[in-house]
C-alpha cells in the first residue's frame, strides 16, 4: 500500500454507483464514496467515537441530527458543493431529497469500515452491519 492516497475525488464520487465503497483506510481515517438513490437515506445512526466529514458532489439532501435517536432537533438542507461535519456521539441521517442519485464522499476519523468494503445497496450495508453487531 502506498503511503499517500491521491485521486480526483470529484470524478470518483460522481462516477460511483454503489451505496458504499471504501476507497482508503489508514490508521487514523477512512475515505468512503456513497451514492444514495432518490428518496433513499443513509439511515439513522450514531458513531460514538468517530467524527465524520461529508461533502456532496451532486444532488441535494436533508440532514437531520441531534443528541439522541428521538431528539433530532437540527435539520439542514444541503446540495452540491456543500460539506458538513457530524461530531462523534451525534445521531444523524442524510436523506436524498432530489430526483437524482446523491453523490457524496465521507471521511471517518478513526476508520469505521474494513479496507475494501463495498456495499452495492443500502440493504447490503444494513445486512453487513447486522452481521457485525451479531459478532460483538
Amino acid at each position: 500500500m502506498t503511503l499517500i492516497w491521491t485521486g480526483n475525488i470529484e470524478d470518483l464520487t460522481r462516477a460511483n454507483t454503489t451505496f458504499r465503497t471504501v476507497v482508503r483506510v489508514g490508521e487514523h481515517s477512512e475515505l468512503t464514496l456513497m451514492s444514495i438513490e432518490p428518496g433513499g437515506e443513509i439511515g439513522l445512526e450514531v458513531h460514538p467515537n468517530i467524527d465524520q466529514f461529508l461533502r456532496i458532489e451532486s444532488g441535494q439532501a436533508q440532514i437531520k441530527a441531534g443528541p439522541a435517536k428521538d431528539d433530532l432537533r437540527e435539520t439542514h438542507d444541503v446540495k452540491e458543493d456543500w460539506a458538513f461535519i457530524v461530531p462523534a456521539g451525534t445521531w444523524h441521517n442524510v436523506i436524498n431529497t432530489g430526483d437524482e442519485p446523491l453523490k457524496l464522499y465521507t471521511v471517518y476519523a478513526p476508520p469505521n469500515h474494513a479496507p475494501g468494503t463495498v456495499h452495492d445497496t443500502k440493504e447490503d450495508a444494513d445486512a453487513a452491519e447486522r452481521a457485525e453487531h451479531a459478532r460483538t
